[in-house]
């Protein structure tokens, strides 16, 4: 028994030391890849290099700042790995830099990252899309609070060590300030927005529009820029494009890409950029990647939001088709529990009342026999009733389907013209959810009493078909007809049936002459079927 409780133990000690050595492996991996993609990122970002260690994009600020607010802050060491690579660089180089000047360099960009992805989780939450306006400015804020931070560390460094002069130190820590700030609208918004939901923005972007769309964004980014007329800005309608068709993803997307062409033509002294004096060549790279983020941003975000609100909508008006449908199922009951078991009562009251006269002998022409003839006829009438109110109430066809109830309630119509009613359709369940067959039926049976009110038809015909993409319901008479272009005030079965369908996502025909019937037809989309609303 000790021998297995031991045994046991050993287990149990070998298993945690498995899973922390596992754990172990795994962040330290995930290090070392941050710490490469961090100085791979820099390496192109110095392509563009404004003077000493300042380039005038600097992407790897976002992907630090992505890096720390999605996978946690405990992989700092991978910014840090990646900082000593590139700022042995520049002490070695030909122009190499104060060892101390390097080290405040690294210590403002380390607090630049550590405090940006803080206030990133903090401003937006975690896990954001980017998908909403205030999102994008708590964004830009972190970004802009991180940035300044590193800028001004690194001025001050740069100053203690005499690489610049006091009076270069504003234009210097403008551009650190304007370099990090565009490179991070470059790479943090791509980052948290892919990481969000990888598969769907692959899904949205992998389709021949989407292909279409990066083809149009290199194609007017490189005229844009290597245009000697002033049409840097030409590329912005395909950005606009990008973020109302494909919303974030593809607007971060397209944005790189812009910025990379941009960035690019600059670096290899062509386009409009190039023939500037290097400090605005610096400022015009900056102003051009950060305005076309930030509006390529802000499309995208009021794009999803929009689409966000309508998705809400919808589903508020489903919620309240399905409170309307469940209030007008509660007042059928309580109907058939009192005013029909009262109803049902006074009838058998009544029958009751009449055998006992004709066994006592009195005239059945006599006044009481007569009042009490009156009452049962009422009282038949007054159910009649009460089963077509309860029938409507409940407003759904049930087990038998919505070529059965058609049918059920077409057998019940009440008409002295002796209208026939035919009703023919498939007897298999229709491909819709169970709230758009109900729309469906409501409008059937509006359609079914307007013709046994007003139409004085003797024959009406009602057909259901289930086509390949949608759902049809045609409900024909050969009665008076009326012209379908005019209002009818006072008339709401026209409107009712055109709320219902709607509603229902359908289409709805009327068509109807003087003197030659009517043709009421309504198609739903299986589509749309498999999400209507009730009613």
């Amino acid at each position: 028994m000790e021998a297995d409780v031991q045994l046991a133990t050993r287990r149990s000690a070998w298993k945690a030391r498995s899973l922390l050595r596992s754990t172990a492996v795994r962040r330290v991996g995930a290090i070392l890849a941050l710490a490469l993609a961090y100085y791979g990122t820099a390496k192109l970002a110095q392509s563009v290099r404004y003077t000493a260690s300042v380039s005038a994009v600097w992407p790897p600020a976002g992907l630090g700042i992505a890096a720390l607010y999605l996978w946690g802050l405990r992989l700092w060491p991978g910014i840090f790995l990646g900082e000593v690579l590139i700022n042995a660089e520049l002490l070695g180089g030909d122009h190499g830099l104060p060892f101390w000047s390097v080290v405040g360099q690294q210590a403002g960009n380390m607090l630049e990252i550590i405090v940006g992805a803080i206030l990133l989780r903090r401003l937006i939450g975690p896990n954001a899309a980017l998908d909403r306006a205030d999102q994008v400015v708590g964004m830009f804020v972190a970004l802009a609070i991180a940035t300044a931070i590193s800028a001004t560390v690194g001025t001050i460094s740069m100053l203690a060590g005499g690489v610049i002069a006091t009076s270069e130190a504003t234009t210097f820590v403008r551009t650190w300030w304007l370099g990090d700030t565009a490179g991070g609208l470059i790479a943090l918004p791509l980052i948290v927005t892919w990481a969000h939901d990888p598969r769907g923005s692959f899904r949205r972007i992998w389709t021949w529009e989407g292909a279409l769309l990066l083809l149009t964004v290199v194609a007017l980014s490189v005229v844009s820029i290597s245009a000697d007329e002033p049409v840097t800005y030409l590329v912005f309608p395909a950005l606009i494009w990008a973020a109302l068709r494909f919303g974030p993803a593809g607007a971060t997307l397209s944005i790189a890409v812009a910025a990379g062409a941009a960035i690019a033509f600059t670096a290899n002294e062509l386009g409009p950029f190039a023939k500037q004096p290097i400090d605005h060549r610096a400022l015009s790279t900056q102003l051009y990647v950060a305005v076309a983020a930030l509006t390529t941003l802000f499309v995208g975000a009021l794009v999803s939001e929009r689409q966000r609100s309508a998705s809400e909508l919808e589903l508020a008006r489903r919620r309240e088709g399905e409170g309307a449908l469940e209030e007008r199922h509660r007042i059928a009951r309580d109907l058939h529990d009192s005013v029909s078991q009262a109803l049902f009562s006074t009838a058998l009251h009544t029958r009751t009342a009449e055998r006992e006269l004709r066994r006592d002998g009195v005239d059945p022409a006599g006044p009481v026999s007569r009042a009490l003839t009156s009452i049962a006829e009422l009282t038949a009438g007054a159910q009649h009733e009460m089963r077509n109110l309860l029938f409507e109430l409940n407003g759904t066809v049930g087990d038998e389907g919505l070529v059965g109830g058609l049918a059920r309630h077409a057998a019940t119509l009440g008409n002295p013209e002796g209208l026939t009613v035919a009703v023919r359709g498939p007897e298999d369940r229709l491909p819709l959810s169970p709230a758009a067959e109900a729309q469906l039926f409501a409008i059937g049976r509006e359609a079914l009493a307007n013709v046994a009110k007003h139409s004085a038809a003797q024959r009406a015909w009602v057909d259901v078909e289930a086509g390949g993409a949608a759902v049809s319901l045609e409900i024909r008479d050969n009665g008076n007809g009326f012209d379908a272009r005019l209002d009818r005030p006072g008339h709401y079965g026209l409107e009712s049936m055109r709320t219902r369908a709607a509603e229902a996502g359908a289409s709805l025909t009327i068509l109807s002459v003087p003197g030659r019937g009517t043709v009421v037809r309504v198609e739903v989309p299986h589509e749309n079927g498999a999400n209507g609303d009730g009613a």
